[in-house]
């Protein structure tokens, strides 16, 4: 009697040879994964254990090539609900051992073929490990991935790497920004409007202001603050998104204005660096940064631990120890990350605003966060009646 055939996708393409290779010379040798061909970006590593598909759509990756710690990816395939946003934004893909067999009831496609799909070169069988342990040890650095026509000697593949931008000073927002405001409407009874700068939002966190009652207004991230009054809004938010905040001088500007008015204001990841460089803070870049769902924080206001969601390569950089005075009253900061003491939140304390550095969206998981968007409510509830524009 014949076996029923699989209902699950396996791979079946030749195996083309492919070389990774740093901007400090170190070389990684394996096969291509997805697109076959050259990119170029910043190499970065991620230890989550679940939420690829998360990951590659998340805006805030743009121009950088995602190194994955876990040793085997792609074992639940893709769909097309899980998707951050319209498109996958990783310069390339990194993995140990691709799963040969995608198992999962919602896959309509294995991951090897979207990564085709959508051009994204990647490579497999690298020594993922050391790989890891070289960023840490060295810092995140310029790489290339080349395959098929694309590789030459060593020399000339690291002469390419040599002419690829760097991340620190990259203004990326812009690039991966909506271009058009939208509306993203709340679940059941509308009870708040806020207006938020789209600096790379990912799709879950208008959901997760909409769930909660908020009609969500999102703007392409070089709108004027007169643009975010036009909708009256309850509230202001600022997203997460790529590149180096000390590029973000409109943006911080707009956050200023918001500060003035005191409308209450939330922001996430790069929008938690643009709330510090707003209150008179400095950033810098994090010699390999925080990248995964599984980095603990403790909420200093509550003194609570919490395993969160982050991708961030910069940090703002306040003092831990004590309330700084700035233009817009005393600020703290609220949230430190407990590996290494960066700062992960701020708090205004004769303002309606806050931040935080990680992801309280989180889709993938973890949730421990989840009540952050709770806190903005709270504070869009006790705040006066809407600021409007010249006001």
């Amino acid at each position: 009697m014949t076996a029923p055939a699989p209902t699950t996708t396996r791979h079946r393409r030749e195996r083309v040879p492919a070389v990774l290779v740093l901007e400090d010379g170190r070389v990684f040798r394996g096969q291509a994964y997805g697109a076959v061909g050259e990119t170029f970006g910043e190499a970065v590593f991620n230890t989550g254990m679940s939420g690829y598909q998360e990951t590659l759509t998340d805006p805030s990756y743009h121009r950088q090539v995602v190194v994955m710690t876990a040793p085997q990816i792609g074992n639940t395939g893709w769909n097309d609900e899980d998707d951050e946003s319209s498109q996958i934004w990783v310069a390339g893909y990194v993995v140990r051992d691709p799963s040969r067999v995608v198992s999962n009831w919602r896959a309509e496609r294995s991951l090897d073929e979207e990564l085709v799909r959508q051009g994204v070169v990647g490579i497999s069988g690298v020594d993922t490990r050391a790989l890891t342990r070289h960023l840490r040890e060295r810092g995140a650095m310029r790489v290339g991935i080349f395959s098929g026509e694309a590789l030459a000697d060593e020399a000339e593949l690291l002469a390419r790497v040599g002419r690829a931008p760097e991340m620190k000073g990259a203004d990326l927002c812009a690039e991966v920004a909506t271009k058009e405001k939208y509306v993203v409407p709340a679940i059941g009874e509308k009870k708040y409007t806020v207006a938020a700068l789209d600096l790379g939002i990912k799709g879950m966190t208008p959901h997760r202001m909409a769930e909660r009652g908020i009609e969500v207004h999102v703007f392409p991230a070089n709108s004027t603050a007169e643009e975010l009054y036009a909708v009256e809004p309850d509230g202001v938010f600022f997203s997460n998104g790529p590149g180096d905040p000390a590029t973000a001088d409109h943006q911080v500007a707009v956050a200023r204005e918001v500060l003035a008015k005191k409308t209450p204001f939330f922001g996430i990841c790069f929008g938690n660096q643009i709330l510090g460089r707003a209150l008179g803070f400095g950033t810098y870049k994090l010699k390999y940064g925080h990248r995964g769902i599984n980095q603990p924080v403790q909420d200093r206001t509550t003194g609570k631990v919490e395993v969160t969601a982050h991708n961030h390569g910069f940090a703002v950089q306040a003092p831990l120890d004590k309330v700084s005075d700035t233009p817009f009253g005393r600020a703290e900061v609220s949230h430190v990350c407990l590996n290494d003491d960066v700062v992960e939140g701020l708090q205004c304390l004769d303002t309606p605003a806050f931040s935080v550095q990680y992801h309280p969206e989180a889709a993938a998981g973890p949730h421990d966060a989840a009540y952050l968007f709770d806190r903005f409510v709270d504070l869009m509830a006790g705040a006066p009646a809407r600021t409007t524009a010249g006001s």
